[in-house]
Order: C-alpha cells, then structure tokens, then sequence
C-alpha cells in the first residue's frame, strides 16, 4: 500500500520560529512553506547589477535596498517571501523586533528562474499586490533580454515591457533609471535567447 504525504500548514507564527532557526531560506504562502532554489550564474549578476543600479542613484535620498535575504510580509492574507531586490524610502517598518521582516517595501524585483517564474508572475504578485507600500513590481528574464514593469496608478497596475538592450527602464516612485544594458551586464545569452 503506498503512502501519502500529508502536508502540514503552519500557522504564520510557526512559520516565522521556523525560518529564523533553519538553515535554507522557504517563502510561506498562506500556511504553506516553499523551498527556495538556488540562483544561476545569471541570476546573480542580473540581481547584482540591479542591486547596484538602484543603490547609487537613490542612497543619497535615504532609501535602502535590499537583496534576497530581506523577507517581506504581506497582508491581509500574512505571506512572507524574498523578492531578489527590495527598496524602502520610508523608514523601514518591521513586522517585529526582530527586524528581518520589512512590511512597508516600496519597490520589488523578481529575477525569473524556471523554477519560480509562474509562481513570481502569478501568486507571488498578487500578494505584493495586496501590499498598500508597494508602487512598483518588476520581473526580469535571465534567459532573454525582456524586463516587465508594472506601475501602480490608484487601483490599476500599468504595464511595460522593455526588450533591448538600448532600453532604459524607468523606477518612478524612487526616481531611478537603469539601463537594461546595465542591468546585464556580463550575462551571456545562447544565440538563440539572443535573437
């Protein structure tokens, strides 16, 4: 007779006593853990170079940027995940006093991976979303050149795709430009990624 695993949801509380000891990073989705994977060789520059990007055109204004280890919670529903880029113009606000968990980003970037794109697409923004803060959400390819950005206008998300390597995206909550040509910088794509 075969088994069947049972999947335990957590409470948000248990979730967040189990993070803070574990080795690994997992996002919580509404009771659920998921196992983060690790990043590409492309990944890592394309979040690098963003992280960089952001960072020496805003610092001087105050705003901070954080990479993939900053975990943000999200409510009504309580999530908590790890975008690759986080920025924070307000005074950073934490679930906690432990403060690993921001509750008030302003802007957020998903590098796209295989393994999580459908999720980042998908679940993921509709919980960023649901977050009164966040202004901006930007997904970028690892595998092509194409940047997607979606801007927050009242109750509507705009959206623009960026394509080339001439393209310059446009972060207007922090008033920031990044170059795309920038943004991938050292990543190498297959001719036929490439075009």
């Amino acid at each position: 007779m075969a088994s069947v695993a049972v999947q335990t949801l957590l409470t948000p509380e248990e979730y967040l006593a189990f993070e803070r000891k574990s080795e690994f990073k997992s996002e919580y989705f509404n009771g659920e853990i998921i196992e983060m994977p690790g990043a590409s060789n492309a990944h890592n520059l394309i979040t690098v170079n963003t992280i960089n990007g952001i960072y020496n055109q805003v610092v001087e204004r105050g705003c901070r940027v954080y990479g993939s280890d900053m975990r943000v919670g999200t409510s009504p529903v309580t999530s908590y995940l790890y975008p690759d880029v986080t920025v924070v113009c307000d005074e950073p606000r934490f679930e906690d006093d432990v403060f690993d968990t921001l509750i008030n980003p302003l802007v957020l970037v998903e590098v796209l991976s295989p393994s999580t794109e459908s999720r980042d697409r998908g679940e993921k923004f509709a919980y960023y979303r649901r977050v009164e803060s966040v202004q901006e959400y930007i997904l970028i390819s690892q595998d092509d050149v194409r940047v997607e950005h979606y801007l927050r206008q009242g109750e509507k998300w705009i959206f623009e795709e960026l394509r080339e390597l001439t393209d310059v995206l446009r972060v207007v909550s922090i008033d920031c430009e990044l170059p795309l040509r920038h943004i991938y910088r050292f990543v190498e794509f297959s001719d036929k990624a490439s075009g």
